[in-house]
């Protein structure tokens, strides 16, 4: 290779950058403090952002600092390029067992995405891709705890959509604390109205971490340093004048002026501006230049070698010239010409025979040796050379070939593109079918498969009528039934009209008889939405039941456990059965192992803990929501299944008054960035206990935060009826009956008898602000089912609340209500029943048995700092002048042995384990700020300065037996 060339026609001082180069390590202080910093670079080609980035590079101190850089490859970017370079680096730098003790869980397979060498991928579908971008999340986060560390991705305006939503990813979702910095460079002046780089760049800066910065060109004075850096000289005033005038200040045509001498005569144009420079070189080095020039920016060493049929020591003479013209650059096995417009007007420069013949030889030398290019990069460059070379049947089964590449690396829109190409190409290739073994149907349906996974729901409906126009049902029903399950299913997911018919029409097509996994699978699927209907419920069981036999009976393990999920979930809908499930959820649960699917691990998780929570089995449902989001973490999907699974902790966690806890689970799950929909649904039982406590500019703004969601699609009443509820009770808070009226009204305009679950506790919201609309709020109550103790807990309270508004107040319905809230050990609706049983028996004229209940209410409501209702508590009890007893010395959670809460002795237990705060928070799943706090106040309570005196404390007092 050629280590030993130095190029000589780059200015060796940095000119002109001072205040950007500051912005850069202000950053890289911003970020070693732990402050979560994304820069994004901009600036025209030739502007200097490469040296920039390489100048504070060399700047950067103990910081690790990891480059990759997106490629182009005619109008495509090639799929998670510089995070594939990225890994390779760190491979290299850390060995495999390096990087896979740094990979959540330690599983590695899904990094074999980006790199063979760890093993084959496992699982397909959104959650591989969610997995994948949570692995590569967590890697730079671990590395970040080691030392700080800058990500830097180059030349972002040729990423690939694989690529842009990994970096979405990277940036909005890394946790507080880490210390990493991510530096994107862009072209500005690529990004034309229509270039989708624009409206991530437009939604990223509004985020408080995110920075902009464009660089500019050099004023004159900069240019004059500049030309004196590359001249060894001050130079005349003519040098500038003609310099800074063609140049207009851009340091990359300084120096391609300036790369002739001063007596070459001055290029007319951009383009021979840029390629005065090739032509100055040998004609050999010129010919290898165009050769590379069809390669793109970067290639390697290998590669060019094999095109050009040369070995070693004759491509490495060939090329020095290049290297000492400044115009290539060379980066270990890798040759990349020293600016992307240089290769440009190279390959612009090419005859049309001459540029597909060298496409050719591309294609031909890939074919010959996949090992040259492996993976996905060399799948997807085969197909763009042999498509560039005009080479349609080539070009239709390199595609082919290209787009189960990309789907083994998780790069679904990549791949629909191969298969869009394959499409493309079809009618100019005769036996296109026999090439690839597949027939026009089966491309389409792979690529309504893949459309859906990449979120083009509405193309995917598309192609399905396309394929189901070509189709012969009578014929062929199998296929029709295939096709008809992905429309289906598509329509589902963009909630379509539809989506029943044809799950309906494809169950129709498969006969039962002889067994197979195609009829388990539609009836899997049809037997799930249907849970979700109004009407065709009740379908639903033995349409699950079906299934699971018959994927037992074929050996199809995870759709056996997906229909046992189905089937359980659905017989849980009647909460007083509750107890009867759970081992069947258990059952399922050992089924879904066996799949080696994890996203069936996670739907049993989810499921079982939803369904515990629906029948007011709150402890239950909190262990298996914290179970799976242990497994979450470990599958690497902390951000996804996991976030959801906090959702299901938090809600029972908060139905047992343990409302610190829950705004634990709250605050660590919104640290790591969920989804939107999920963060929405965080954010409203934050908002929940925010009013219970009186803290009503709290949930004010967590109310917006999370409405601002629901304007972006639509969502279940599972989403819904609680949003509503929330509404109706600020509305309420704030003073505003009249206000509170108008969400009562849409209240009433669903159909609530599909989710009683969610219906019951708005209904009880709505009654203080029904006004007029009173007798719809009891008719609708009337028509609801009442199934399980947590909705028979809710009825009693509905119907003790009506008949104080009709004025009948009865202290015996507000004692059944707080017996059965009692019953499910859930703290503030019982002190809130206890508190109108109270009232009724004063409003009544009585006494007897008021002071008991206030005073419970009054315990209740300290321990929870449930302001609002405690001066409700105490309202009454001085205007009735009842004694309610001593409150407690000190409001929060009931006191422990030594003084420690419930929550503090578990910390402790892990201090007295010898585990570090961090350890603790993921244990615990809190915040690693929170864990710190415990500590500290866990220190003081036991007068000890130290974490090892704290836990020779905890053994010698009998603290954390057990």
């Amino acid at each position: 290779m050629l280590e030993d060339v130095t190029a000589h026609m780059v200015s060796p001082q940095f000119v002109g950058r001072a205040a950007e180069l500051a912005l850069l390590r202000d950053a890289l202080a911003r970020a070693r403090s732990g402050s979560a910093t994304t820069l994004f670079v901009g600036g025209e080609a030739g502007v200097g952002k490469t040296r920039l980035i390489r100048e504070f590079q060399a700047r950067a101190g103990d910081a690790r600092v990891l480059v990759g850089g997106c490629l182009e490859l005619g109008t495509d970017g090639l799929p998670f390029a510089p995070f594939t370079a990225v890994l390779r680096a760190l491979v290299r730098d850390l060995g495999h067992e390096g990087v896979a003790a740094l990979v959540p869980g330690g599983r590695t397979r899904g990094l074999a995405r980006l790199l063979p060498e760890f093993g084959e991928p496992e699982g397909e579908g959104a959650e591989a891709r969610a997995r994948l971008f949570e692995q590569v999340l967590g890697l730079l986060e671990r590395l970040a705890d080691g030392r700080p560390t800058v990500l830097v991705i180059e030349d972002a305006h040729w990423a690939d959509r694989s690529t842009r939503d990994l970096l979405s990813f990277l940036v909005r979702y890394q946790r507080p604390g880490t210390r990493l910095l991510t530096i994107v460079t862009y072209r500005a002046d690529e990004l034309h109205r229509t270039h989708p780089l624009r409206p991530l760049l437009a939604e990223l800066s509004r985020i408080d971490w995110v920075t902009r910065m464009e660089l500019r060109r050099l004023t004159r004075r900069e240019v004059v340093r500049q030309v004196a850096g590359i001249l060894d000289r001050e130079p005349t005033t003519l040098d500038v004048e003609v310099v800074y005038s063609r140049s207009e200040g851009n340091p990359l045509f300084v120096e391609a002026l300036l790369s002739g001498g001063e007596d070459a005569a001055m290029p007319e144009s951009l383009r021979d501006l840029l390629l005065a420079g090739v032509e100055r070189l040998p004609e050999e080095t010129q010919e290898l230049l165009r050769v590379a020039s069809a390669g793109g920016v970067r290639i390697e060493h290998p590669l060019l070698a094999a095109v050009a049929g040369l070995d070693d020591a004759a491509l490495s003479r060939a090329l020095r010239p290049a290297v000492a013209g400044n115009v290539l650059v060379v980066d270990g096995e890798v040759y990349a010409f020293r600016h992307a417009l240089i290769r440009e007007a190279v390959h612009e420069d090419l005859l049309p025979g001459e540029h597909a013949r060298l496409h050719t030889r591309f294609a031909q030398a890939l074919e010959r040796d996949p090992g040259l290019l492996p993976g996905t990069r060399g799948a997807i460059e085969l197909a763009y050379h042999w498509y560039s070379a005009h080479e349609v049947t080539s070009a239709l089964t390199s595609a082919w070939q290209a787009s189960a590449a990309a789907r083994r690396s998780a790069a679904y829109d990549e791949q629909l593109r191969m298969l869009t190409r394959v499409l493309e190409l079809w009618d100019q290739v005769p036996d296109a079918a026999e090439r690839i073994g597949a027939d026009h149907i089966d491309v389409l349906r792979h690529t309504i498969t893949v459309a859906h996974l990449a979120g083009e729901f509405e193309r995917g409906i598309s192609l399905a009528k396309a394929a189901l126009r070509e189709i012969d049902t009578e014929r062929d029903p199998l296929r029709a039934a295939r096709l008809l399950r992905q429309r289906g299913m598509v329509r589902y997911d963009l909630g379509r009209e539809g989506y029943l018919s044809d799950l309906r029409a494809a169950a129709e097509l498969v006969p039962a008889e002889p067994p197979g996994r195609l009829r388990a699978q539609i009836l899997e699927n049809l037997s799930r939405v249907l849970c979700a209907q109004e009407h065709g419920a009740d379908e639903a069981e033995p349409l699950a039941e079906e299934a699971r036999l018959l994927a037992r009976q074929v050996g199809d393990v995870e759709t056996e456990a997906q229909a046992m999920l189905t089937l359980t979930w659905y017989r849980s809908l009647d909460f007083s059965q509750m107890a009867s499930q759970v081992g069947a959820y258990e059952r399922a649960r050992e089924v879904a192992a066996k799949s080696d699917g994890w996203s069936v691990v996670m739907r049993a998780a989810i499921s079982e803990s939803d369904s515990l929570e629906g029948a007011g089995m709150h402890e239950q449902a909190a262990k298996v929501a914290r179970r799976g989001m242990a497994d979450a973490e470990s599958y690497g999907l902390a951000r996804s299944s996991g976030a959801f699974l906090a959702i299901n902790l938090a809600e029972p966690l908060v139905s047992l008054g343990r409302w610190d806890e829950a705004l634990e689970v709250i605050d660590r799950a919104l640290e790591v960035g969920p989804p939107a929909p999920y963060r929405a649904s965080l954010q409203g039982y934050a908002a929940d206990i925010a009013l219970a406590r009186g803290d009503l500019a709290r949930a004010t703004t967590l109310f917006t935060e999370l409405t601002g969601v629901f304007t972006r699609g639509a969502f279940r009443d599972q989403t819904v009826l609680p949003a509503l509820r929330r509404e109706i009770d600020l509305h309420l808070a704030h003073g505003r009956a009249e206000d509170a009226a108008k969400p009562v009204r849409r209240a009433l305009d669903h159909n609530l008898t599909v989710t009683p679950r969610y219906a019951w506790p708005l209904l009880v919201a709505c009654l203080p602000a029904a006004g007029p609309l009173l007798p719809e709020v009891r008719a609708a109550a009337a028509a609801l089912p009442v199934r399980g103790p947590l909705q028979e807990a809710q009825a009693l309270t509905f119907a003790a609340e009506a008949d104080r508004l009709a004025g009948t107040s009865s202290a015996a319905a507000w004692h059944a209500a707080a017996s059965a809230w009692r019953g499910l050990d859930q703290p503030y609706a019982e002190a809130r029943a206890l508190l109108a049983a109270a009232e009724a028996t004063v409003t009544a004229g009585g006494r007897d048995g008021a002071a008991d209940d206030l005073a419970r209410a009054a315990r209740l409501a300290a321990g929870l700092r449930a302001t609002p209702l405690a001066e409700r508590i105490d309202e009454l009890a001085r205007r009735a002048r009842l004694p309610i007893g001593e409150r407690p010395a000190r409001e929060g959670a009931e006191p422990s042995r030594a003084g420690l809460t419930a929550r503090e002795q578990e910390v402790l237990r892990l201090v007295a384990a010898g585990r570090s705060n961090r350890e603790i928070a993921a244990e615990l799943f809190i915040s690693v700020k929170t864990a710190s706090v415990h500590v500290s106040n866990i220190l003081g309570k036991l007068g000890v300065a130290s974490r090892g005196e704290a836990a020779a404390t905890a053994h010698r007092l009998h603290l954390v037996d057990g």
